[in-house]
């Protein structure tokens, strides 16, 4: 790199600075060339960076914007126990015979005792409105 001119040495310089800090400086902003400016700007839309110098008051909101959002942090979203998936489980077992669930119990002799008394739904023809028409 004997060969140098002070112009690349600057663009170096300032490349460098954009990939150390993350932006590129006002004043070696204004002494790049045009097609230094669009290839820095590329480069960072590539990396994912912040294309334009930001302040800081934005670069806050785009900290915000990069995060994952909240619902789909797992923290979160395994915060309560999979409800669904345990009721289903404690089903199969109570049907198995391996798992005694009493107020499942009581509302099955409930809904027998009900079907005893006649008090179940009436079947498809024959309930209020089809008696009536006889």
């Amino acid at each position: 790199r004997i060969n140098e001119t002070p112009a690349t040495l600057c663009l170096r310089a300032s490349f460098l600075a954009y990939r150390v800090r993350g932006k590129i400086p006002a004043c070696v902003m204004s002494s790049l060339s045009n097609y230094a400016l669009r290839m820095a700007r590329l480069s960072s839309r590539i990396f994912g960076e912040v294309a334009r110098p930001t302040d800081d008051r934005s670069m806050k909101v785009v900290k915000l914007f990069s995060e994952q959002p909240l619902a789909k942090r797992k923290e979160v979203y395994d915060w309560y126990p999979q409800h669904n998936l345990y009721f289903a489980l404690m089903r199969k077992l109570r049907f198995f015979g391996l798992y005694r669930d009493e107020h499942e119990d009581f509302k099955e002799e409930m809904r027998r005792l009900r079907k005893l008394r006649g008090k179940g739904k009436p079947k498809k023809g024959e309930g209020k409105r089809a008696t009536k028409k006889k």
